[in-house]
């Protein structure tokens, strides 16, 4: 197999900055769903579940839940993987411990309690969360390992479609997540079976930076 992982498209520092830029947001918006209390993605739910046993922080064991899933990418196809991989592999968990460690510290101790404010922060924050996810997405940089896998195996098992496989995937995180006791909640099932269609749209929005000006002049 030829080795494409981490090839530099055209617009490749235009891409590394969108990419640097989305796994930001997206921890942004990640630290404040999870104080919110009413759900994270699937992903991020089974990390929490795992900090409830294993004294580590979010970040660490977040990076821990990628290199297990990073194994099966590096043994199957490693054509996903990309500056994006490390980029949300390695920095999402800690840009979320970041952000929640300024909230604990700037904010009152119990400023999230009250429902208003977690459902009235709610539609705000999943926005920012999902245009950080389509942003890091629409520069395509490689796929985190828990975003590749779904299309590796649907390349493997072409008897259901990807949309399937990959709400399979997401719910049996959730369902692990949940069993860990990991933050399940609405957030958790919106993700879960809309955030794919969404995301798509968005990126269709965002790759208006990725075109080149003889194209838009088409």
């Amino acid at each position: 197999m030829k080795l494409t992982c981490f090839a530099r498209p055209p617009k490749f520092w235009t891409r590394l900055v969108m990419m640097m830029i989305g796994v930001t947001v997206q921890g942004f918006g990640l630290s404040l769903l999870i104080r919110l209390r009413l759900g994270t993605d699937p992903c991020s739910c089974l990390t929490q579940g795992v900090i409830n046993y294993v004294p580590i922080s979010f970040g660490t064991a977040q990076l821990l839940c990628h290199l297990v899933t990073f194994i099966f990418v590096l043994r199957f196809d490693m054509s996903y993987i990309g500056f994006g991989t490390i980029g949300n592999m390695v920095c999402l968990g800690y840009i979320s411990d970041f952000f929640g460690w300024v909230w604990d510290t700037a904010l009152p101790r119990d400023f999230f309690a009250p429902a208003g404010v977690r459902y009235g922060l709610l539609v705000p924050v999943l926005i920012v969360f999902i245009l950080g996810a389509s942003t890091y997405l629409t520069a395509g940089l490689g796929s985190s390992p828990y975003d590749a896998l779904p299309f590796i195996i649907s390349h493997k098992c072409r008897k259901l479609s990807f949309k399937a496989i990959r709400m399979i995937w997401d719910i049996c995180f959730m369902a692990a997540g949940f069993a860990l006791g990991g933050d399940v909640g609405i957030v958790t099932l919106g993700v879960a079976f809309f955030l794919g269609p969404v995301i798509a749209f968005m990126q269709k929005k965002l790759s208006v930076f990725l075109r080149s000006p003889a194209v838009e002049k088409a």
